[in-house]
């Protein structure tokens, strides 16, 4: 043992490991810098690592081979031949590196880093929204998500509070044209779930990640945030701001400014100077906006109520908070959908807050959309398209108004065009329920059961119970007529309002049963007409024409007081009214809800020809 020591020490072993180690302890470092600059995967360094490694061992050999001859000096072959192999990992390692260093690009999925629809024109052509890849594209490296902020206050009672601070840094930097971000619904469904990031990155197809928390106590309010990237789970930047309530507006713009910094985005116009605008003075008031919009973001029927009066508090304290308003216009004109309010007075509640909205900032697109839901629900066809447009055209990257104008259209006979509006929506925000839901039924229509399945599977995974009436189709198509029963009765129990609390099952084996059921549930229907609603469900009519009785259907359509239309609309101008278009009434339901108006305007729809008389024959 003695005498291997002596050997070692002769020989310089220890020196000549301490030197190559700190060499290479060095190279890593400024390895490690350039992978950050020019975007290397973590394989590229992981490789240079293990070369170091092997680098190591051969070092040993030289430094023991040498010491045998009593020599320290290395030859110009020996280095030669090191130099080789370093170059060798290096040009595997430059391989390896994205974009513009030769790389497979990264496949992303059809989130904000695919295209997003502030760029996309009326006529594209509708893209596919599952999850999966779609295609090899890169994934731009100025892509961000913005996930929900942790509440790390006390009593871990502020959640509405955290999840408001992150929802407003998306919006502001979703007006950022420099900048792709994915949308609230998909960033937001990973709240609670500790998902790798590189993972998350994948599914919304984002370069970059911001996540944080917020601590809330009093008055005080302390806000950490960090950005990732999400392909080497490098921290490009953190920071805490700590301020007082009032101070949200202000922290929020630092948090903005230096993201966009970071991600070294081009700022155009106004938002050089600002980002985050201040809706308010009154840290009250905005507390107020945030709970209301945490009912209205998870559609919380129960909640509503609640909702409506905090943002009727929001607006006494600062009566020119136009967000406030705009948003109360959006909870009143669904109101009746989900709490069977009177709709006359919420549609008209709606109309008062929309345009005192619009009047306080004209930039503001969300109280065009509500208007072009009241516009709608009203059968005023033309006005309602006029302001669901308006609102994509101020804010193209609201995904709400996307879905809304998307409904908008197919319930007025422009299916295909109504389908890309539902598809620029998912491309924005891939997890969107309502639109999934919906894009599942318009694929179901095309004859793509495959996507209408994965579309309406995941529309039920993000909780919407609706879809699984989408999916009793598919069920009934494939010859399981239990399970379609099974699915159609969950799933269509939203739809009837007013009825039994077994309507729904009652008419999902009127659908799919025998001519007993399908009797038993149109006598169901009549006995529901025969307490003589004040608001007649369209859930009513729509039932009709799923039971194959399009005559009593459209005549009950023709009523001046029906609620949610869309849902008899969009079956009207699919496979379930085939029939009732081809009835002679059908021209004059037409004229009666107004359709031909905004025909004439935006040209007739799909299935539609104007004849010489001015009537339309619809196929």
């Amino acid at each position: 043992m003695d005498d291997f020591v002596r050997r070692l020490r002769e020989r310089k072993l220890v020196q000549w490991a301490l030197a190559y180690g700190a060499s290479a302890f060095a190279l890593i470092q400024i390895v490690d810098i350039v992978a950050q600059r020019f975007g290397w995967p973590e394989q590229a360094m992981r490789l240079v690592i293990i070369v170091l490694a092997i680098g190591f061992f051969v070092v040993l050999v030289l430094a023991w081979y040498h010491g045998e001859r009593g020599a320290q000096r290395v030859t110009g072959t020996e280095l030669l031949i090191v130099a080789l192999l370093l170059s060798i990992g290096g040009v595997i390692a430059w391989r390896l590196a994205p974009g513009e260093m030769g790389s497979e690009p990264v496949s992303g999925a059809p989130g904000a880093a695919r295209a997003s629809a502030r760029h996309a024109d009326d006529d594209s052509t509708p893209v596919s929204n599952d999850s999966a890849p779609i295609s090899n594209a890169p994934v731009d490296r100025k892509s961000i998500a913005v996930l929900p902020f942790d509440d790390m206050s006390p009593a871990h009672d502020q959640e509405y509070f955290s999840d408001g601070m992150a929802e407003e840094l998306l919006n502001a930097l979703a007006k950022v044209k420099d900048l792709q971000v994915a949308g609230r619904t998909s960033s937001f469904s990973f709240k609670g779930k500790k998902a790798d990031l590189r993972a998350i990155g994948k599914a919304l197809g984002v370069a970059n990640i911001l996540e944080g928390s917020v601590r809330k106590q009093g008055d005080k309010v302390r806000i950490t945030a960090q950005l990732i990237r999400t392909d080497n789970d490098f921290h490009l930047w953190s920071e805490t701001y700590d301020g007082d309530l009032s101070d949200v507006f202000e922290l929020q713009e630092r948090i903005a400014r230096a993201i966009t910094k970071q991600l070294e985005v081009v700022l155009a116009g106004d938002q050089k100077a600002r980002l985050v605008p201040v809706a308010t003075t009154n840290a009250e008031a905005h507390t107020l906006y945030l709970q209301a919009t945490a009912v209205f973001n998870r559609r919380d029927g129960a909640h509503f109520p609640d909702a409506i009066a905090d943002l009727n508090e929001a607006v006494r304290l600062d009566p020119k908070y136009a967000r406030a308003h705009a948003r109360l216009a959006s909870l009143h004109v669904i109101d009746n959908n989900y709490t069977g309010a009177d709709e006359t007075q919420s549609l008209a509640a709606c109309e008062r807050e929309a345009n005192l909205a619009i009047g306080l900032d004209p930039t503001l697109g969300e109280p065009h959309a509500a208007l072009g839901v009241l516009h709608e629900y009203r059968r005023e066809w033309l006005a309602a398209r006029v302001e669901a447009e308006r609102s994509v055209e101020i804010d193209p990257g609201d995904t709400n108004a996307q879905f809304w104008l998307g409904l908008n259209r197919i319930d007025a006979g422009y299916v295909a065009l109504g389908t890309a509006s539902i598809d620029r929506a998912l491309t924005i925000d891939p997890l969107l329920p309502n639109a999934l839901g919906w894009r599942s039924y318009l694929y179901l229509e095309a004859g793509d059961r495959d996507n209408a399945r994965r579309l309406g599977q995941r529309a039920v995974a993000q909780g919407l119970v609706a879809a699984e009436r989408y999916l009793a189709s598919i069920a009934h198509e494939e010859g399981r007529d239990a399970d379609a029963i099974a699915l159609f009765t969950r799933g269509a129990k939203s739809s009837l309002v007013g009825f039994p609390e077994d309507a729904s099952a009652v008419l999902a084996r009127g659908r799919y049963g025998d001519a007993a059921e399908r009797a038993r549930a149109i006598a169901m229907i009549d006995a529901y007409l025969a307490t003589g609603p004040k608001v007649v469900s369209a859930g009513a009519s729509w039932a009709l024409l799923l039971l194959g009785d399009p005559a009593r259907a459209l005549a009950l359509a023709q009523e001046p007081r029906t609620s949610n239309d869309t849902l008899f609309t969009v079956a009207l101008w699919t496979s379930p009214g085939a029939a009732a278009r081809k009835l002679p009434q059908f021209a004059q339901y037409l004229q009666t809800v107004g359709l031909p108006d905004v025909w004439a305007r935006f040209g007739p729809p799909d299935r539609c020809r104007k004849q010489e008389s001015g009537d339309y024959v619809c196929a």
